[in-house]
């Protein structure tokens, strides 16, 4: 495993490739896009076939009541419908080593709500009702290296969160092998570096929600280095900070504190949230056929009639949540004792697997906002406003399997310590080594905040 990582990290460094370049990749996506044909068109429910609403359920569902069916969720302070989707996906990347550098296997994949078609994604991405053809459709391509997987060298096998403001409890299997046979590459698919695809990560919308939640969980915080391997390669990260935070780490042990605040929430917390029948929300109608809250909301509930080529199944229908407005996922970092550390929020959202997860500092619908304007959120408005510190600003998209034309700004921002104001109860500075430790167990980062991780660069 160590080799292994050890030339993950090289790849990190490789911000371009020999197999194949960032241009031709570009003006394969390019092509990609001009050569499929993509028809999307909203429907009423009525003519959503076989979608269709349950009155004795009280759901959203199709007539085999597989897929995934929409409910209704109700909490003390809020309602709204949710999707439901109990079994869990594979979002698998293959690695090989070619010529000396370590490459991914990426997929020009395109989801019905992606907002530009097609975006850059796993080697498979697959729900458990596409690979095992409950629909009819043809099974995914590299299927059987994921099925098989004990045959490879696993480097990350975690069963991670979905978005919880829209999904209840959904969760996908995050995997990543590395192959020594060769591998047939389709015209689908292409080989990367790990530095090519974080480059491509600062093209709006070129990268998907799914490469990077799976990124994110390289385990490099097991990855040990001698001390002139740790010289040597210090001296090609022009962030010194970053690599102290990568591969030091903090010295002394915060996890007690954290874990303290985190199951105090969970054990205290009296609110009881419910799934109910969607003619239980006294604020959503069916109008125009669409769902829609009476006051603004987030997203609404669309119906769509769907043709793409290339798909396992190339003709569907299916519900899709729209976003309204776009939102903001920013994640604040500054240097403490020569480290990068990352300002991550505990924060409870309607789907929580396990109540709450570690977010980004701050994560704020585009309509209407569930966290609260804090002094910290303040801050964080007040210095991307003035352009201060901005690492990384662009628009990205979310899961285009469930979500139609979602796209959401994403900020990295660098402060001095110092300005920082007294971080209220919740608040945590984290270093990467141990934001990195924590995302190997399941359900701890959410996919916000580990889709910020993934676009740091060296």
């Amino acid at each position: 495993m160590n080799d292994t990582l050890t030339a993950f990290l090289r790849s990190w460094l490789e911000k371009d490739s020999n197999v194949t370049s960032t241009e031709e990749i570009l003006s394969w996506v390019a092509r990609r896009n001009a050569d499929t044909a993509v028809e999307i068109h909203k429907i009423p429910l009525e003519e959503c076939a076989p979608w269709f609403y349950d009155s004795d359920e009280g759901c959203i569902c199709n007539e085999n009541r597989s897929f995934f069916s929409i409910v209704g969720f109700q909490s003390r302070s809020f309602e709204q419908p949710i999707i439901l989707q109990q079994e869990i996906g594979y979002l698998g990347i293959l690695c090989k080593e070619i010529s000396g550098v370590m490459y991914f296997l990426m997929q020009a994949k395109i989801e019905p709500g992606n907002v530009n078609c097609v975006q850059i994604s796993p080697t498979i991405q697959a729900t458990k009702s596409n690979f095992t053809q409950k629909h009819g459709g043809k099974q995914p391509p590299y299927l059987d290296y994921f099925l098989n997987a004990s045959k490879y060298e696993i480097v990350v096998d975690q069963i991670q969160s979905e978005q919880s403001s829209r999904f209840y409890k959904k969760r996908n299997r995050n995997i990543l092998l590395r192959v020594e046979e060769d591998i047939p590459v389709l015209p689908s698919h292409r080989w990367m570096t790990l530095g090519q695809i974080k480059r491509l990560m600062r093209e709006d919308n070129l990268v998907n929600m799914d490469t990077r939640t799976v990124l994110s969980c390289i385990p490099f915080s097991k990855l040990y280095l001698f001390p002139r391997e740790l010289l040597d390669l210090s001296e090609r990260f022009t962030d010194k900070a970053l690599f102290r935070s990568v591969f030091l780490g903090e010295e002394g042990n915060c996890l007690p504190q954290l874990y303290h605040y985190i199951n105090n929430q969970k054990m205290f917390t009296e609110a009881k949230p419910r799934l109910v029948p969607l003619s239980k929300l006294k604020h959503w109608e069916m109008r125009d056929g669409e769902m829609l809250c009476a006051h603004p909301y987030p997203f609404k509930v669309v119906f769509c009639d769907i043709a793409i080529e290339g798909r396992e199944v190339r003709r569907w229908t299916q519900p899709l949540f729209e976003a309204n407005g776009i939102a903001t996922f920013g994640l604040v970092c500054c240097e403490e004792n020569g480290r990068l550390k990352f300002l991550v929020r505990a924060a409870q959202e309607a789907g929580c697997f396990d109540g709450l997860e570690l977010g980004p500092t701050v994560q704020q619908e585009g309509v209407a906002s569930f966290q609260e304007a804090d002094e910290i959120t303040r801050f964080f408005w007040d210095k991307l406003n003035k352009g201060c510190g901005v690492l990384f600003d662009h628009l990205l998209s979310e899961e285009g399997g469930r979500f139609y034309h979602e796209q959401n700004r994403n900020v990295l921002l660098r402060v001095d310590k110092g300005e920082l104001p007294p971080l209220p109860a919740g608040y945590f500075l984290l270093d990467y080594k141990m934001l990195n430790e924590l995302v190997q167990v399941n359900n701890i980062l959410n996919i916000q905040l580990r889709n910020l991780l993934s676009l740091l660069e060296v």
